[in-house]
């Protein structure tokens, strides 16, 4: 009865420092990947903002275009 229960315990030891090790590795990935997620943010906003800026940019050279013609 003694080793039933000593292994129930070290069962539930096993149990619960595994599954700590697992959260803190998943919180580890979350971190990871919110990390890239921003990067990605950051680069999609800069490409909006560069693609008006070439659309200005292109229409002014049209304009200038129409007045030299």
């Amino acid at each position: 009865m003694q080793d039933t229960v000593l292994v129930a315990i070290l069962s539930l030891i096993g149990t619960l420092a595994g599954s700590f090790g697992g959260t803190q590795l998943i919180k580890y990935r979350i971190e990871q990947l919110e990390k890239k997620v921003e990067k990605h943010n950051s680069v999609v906003e800069r490409t909006f903002l560069l693609e008006e800026k070439m659309k200005v940019a292109n229409h002014r050279i049209e304009d200038l275009e129409g007045k030299v013609e």
